[in-house]
């Protein structure tokens, strides 16, 4: 069965409260959840979207679908029909400088990087002074222009309007901490809020969302923000981790948040569909090298869920 046309957001102002309790998913039945994790899982998720469809699994067609991140990136192109041009310059990464220029770092940084990078890798947990004290190290840091990785993602992500009313991406307040939400409604470009989901500290410079200067997503206790769909009748999640291998809090997340999280879509109700890399090196999340076997195992992966996930999202 085919989802019903996207529904309107229901949000109207940039700022949503990470609210476990909110059900913001009430009335969905479909909603689709892409989470953060660099260039390779960017390669992953594409690979795995792009296998699922060639099989006939319509996920493009969920009411509202939620991109951090590396999951913004993948969100606007797919949402925006471009997936299988996005799995194309990643298949031959090398002929595509504009996909490494918009993802990839430098590899040198200035003392005010790794002072904002170092805060928030070493975050144990999302208080407010903890995502404040991260996002005041990362406009203080000496990066790249914004204007840059606008210009680059925009070679990524395209220009012109917002390409679904179904596209909700995550991005934090720099100076308040506040989770933000970018829609069609916020008049915000589709490479400006990538950019702004993408931003992590130290690395890319926050970026201008209407009033405010936002970073990337994930720096919110949460890199999946899976509750804008608790209480929708059923969830596919692609996420880089389920939480089970964490033993201590890192990069805002604690060891229990992500269970807490998912326990919250459970308890409103929603119906979970979650896969993550079968193999994740941390250490090489944003190397070019390893795209070819992320779009290798997420291919992998894809046809072996082809069956099952077409049951669940009937």
């Amino acid at each position: 069965m085919t989802p019903p046309p996207p529904a309107d957001t229901p949000f109207t102002d940039l700022v949503v409260p990470r609210d476990v309790d909110a059900r913001y998913g009430e009335g969905l039945e479909h909603g689709l959840c892409l989470g953060g994790g660099g260039l390779f899982f960017v390669a992953w998720q594409v690979s795995y979207l792009h296998t699922v469809a060639a099989r006939g699994i319509d996920l493009a067609g969920a009411e509202r679908t939620v991109g951090t991140s590396a999951g913004s990136v993948v969100a606007t192109n797919l949402l925006g029909g471009h997936l299988n041009r996005l799995h194309t310059q990643l298949s031959l990464l090398s002929r595509f400088p504009a996909v490494l220029s918009a993802m990839v770092p430098a590899t040198e940084f200035k003392p005010s990087q790794l002072r904002a990078l170092e805060r928030f890798r070493s975050a144990t947990d999302a208080d407010p002074d903890t995502v404040r004290a991260i996002g005041h190290a990362a406009l203080a840091a000496r990066t790249p222009a914004p204007a840059t990785t606008r210009r680059n993602l925009s070679f990524v992500v395209g220009l012109g309007h917002w390409p679904s009313k179904a596209l909700h991406i995550t991005c934090v307040d720099a100076f308040t901490g506040e989770r933000c939400v970018v829609t069609h409604r916020s008049d915000v470009s589709r490479s400006a809020a990538v950019a702004a989901s993408s931003a992590v500290p130290g690395i890319f410079a926050p970026q201008a969302v209407q009033d405010r200067k936002c970073m990337d997503g994930g720096i919110s206790g949460s890199g999946t923000h899976t509750n804008l769909l608790a209480g929708a009748g059923r969830v596919v999640a692609l996420t880089l981790t389920d939480g089970t291998e964490a033993h201590e809090g890192m990069m805002t997340q604690g060891p229990d948040s992500f269970a807490r999280e998912l326990g919250s879509l459970a308890d409103a109700g929603t119906k979970l569909f979650l896969r993550k890399p079968t193999e994740v090196d941390l250490e090489q999340l944003m190397s070019p090298a390893a795209v070819p076997d992320a779009m290798a195992m997420g291919r992998r992966q894809a046809l072996e869920d082809a069956d099952e996930l077409a049951a669940f999202w009937r």
